[in-house]
């Protein structure tokens, strides 16, 4: 769950640069790296994941600027993953925008000259508007897709799990919000969630037919991509731990929540029979969100992100929160699994209940794991970025918070593996 605020105030913005547009790589001559076997993916058994019929604890990171970020920050944030001695990295994948003439409006600042953890883009993105078609277009170009491509070959070299959300439904770099505007008058359409007294409707990415056949057009593009670094497609790559429907799908709707949910997975699972699923939900709001997709067939394991500043409770209750959300676990005999979670640096108390709430993951026999918001390397000019509003990130710097987090993902790994 994250505020406008979260990404800090972005710099200002640079004049246009001439949009390319590029068309699928040349595959011939890519050849196959170890065949994956159905033993090489992550699966699940009752409340647990696992890998080669073990048990796989998940301990690990986000990090959103994975898909967009210069090749030497991504190397950055996957040896830092490494270096934590995380099993997994979870993103999104980012950025959409308009069309490339500005004709159909990008509604976030795609063309800031901030950097990448400030949602400076460098001119990468998936999605865009094609205005002379009047429909959705696809960049499988070296500043679309091959980035993605590229993460994925550079987190198996390196032995990393990754965890995809297929979109962002947040309008930071554009996500779901992006996709609704193409449909929608400049007087109608979603506005940037940086203007909070703006009128937004959410729920029309959910409901309206043309970004439903969108959303199933990208997925379907995405599972069937070969991958030219290792000839294997998305479907059959075991580097990729599980997909997720969106990061965090705000669907207020019970039975339109429940019906897109439904529908989307039942599609990503007719296409890809190997990979774990799940919708990529906050569920911030009570357990009961969670009860509600665990119970769809196609939905594989069950996700939670605990802030106690946007949930307005304290690191007393939240700790209380744990056991009932790793009930539903149990409950449903699917994996629950904490996949977000922050508590800003600025209280003292900090790396203390960050070890008591993982040491209560760890301990908890129903719980499969947790993901910190978020493990943020040095930029390409060589310095850590701000972090003044949230102070969430977690930096490769030796201190008490990184020694901690080191510690809890090495003791993870050994008493649940």
């Amino acid at each position: 769950m994250r505020s406008a605020c979260r990404w800090g105030a972005l710099a200002l913005v640079l004049g246009c640069a001439a949009a390319i547009l590029y068309t699928t790589p040349d595959l011939k001559g890519a050849e196959a790296q170890d065949r994956p076997t159905w033993e090489d993916f992550i699966k699940t058994d009752g409340t647990m994941f696992t890998l080669g019929g073990q048990p796989f604890f998940v301990a690990g990171v986000n990090n959103h600027y994975l898909p967009y970020g210069t090749r030497t920050e991504v190397a950055r944030v996957l040896d830092d993953a490494v270096a934590l001695h995380a099993t997994v990295v979870r993103t999104f994948l980012q950025p959409v925008i308009g069309s490339l003439d500005g004709t159909t409006p990008t509604i976030w600042d795609w063309k800031t000259d901030a950097n990448s953890d400030h949602l400076g883009v460098h001119g990468n993105y998936l999605l865009y508007w094609d205005d002379k078609s009047k429909r959705m277009a696809i960049n499988d170009g070296p500043n679309g897709m091959q980035n993605i491509d590229w993460l994925i070959a550079e987190a198996k070299a390196r032995k990393l799990r990754l965890i995809i959300a297929f979109l962002d439904f947040w309008d930071y770099t554009g996500g779901a919000q992006q996709m609704s505007a193409w449909y929608q008058t400049p007087t109608s359409r979603p506005t940037s969630i940086t203007q909070p007294n703006k009128t937004v409707d959410y729920h029309f990415f959910f409901s309206d037919l043309r970004t439903r056949h969108d959303y199933k057009n990208w997925v379907k593009h995405v599972l069937e991509r070969v991958n030219p670094l290792t000839g294997i497609q998305y479907r059959d790559d075991p580097t990729i731990m599980a997909w997720e429907l969106m990061n965090e799908p705000g669907i207020d709707s019970a039975m339109l929540r429940r019906s897109w949910i439904s529908e989307m997975s039942a599609y990503v699972k007719s296409i890809d029979r190997h990979h774990l699923l799940g919708s990529g939900g906050s569920n911030a709001k009570g357990v009961s969100d969670l009860d509600d997709e665990l119970t769809i067939s196609s939905i594989d394991f069950g996700t939670w992100h605990g802030y106690p500043r946007f949930m307005a409770t304290t690191p007393e209750k939240f700790e209380k929160f744990i056991p009932q959300y790793c009930n539903k676990s149990d409950i449903y005999r699917k994996p629950v699994l904490l996949e977000e979670f922050g508590y800003a640096r600025s209280h003292p108390d900090q790396v203390e209940w960050y070890r008591r709430w993982l040491e209560a993951l760890t301990r908890d026999r129903d719980c499969a794991g947790w993901l910190v918001w978020r493990l943020v390397s040095k930029q390409q000019d060589g310095t850590y970025p701000e972090d003044d509003f949230d102070q969430f990130d977690v930096h490769n710097d030796g201190g008490p918070l990184w020694q901690t987090l080191s510690q809890l993902v090495i003791e993870g790994k050994v008493n649940r593996n």
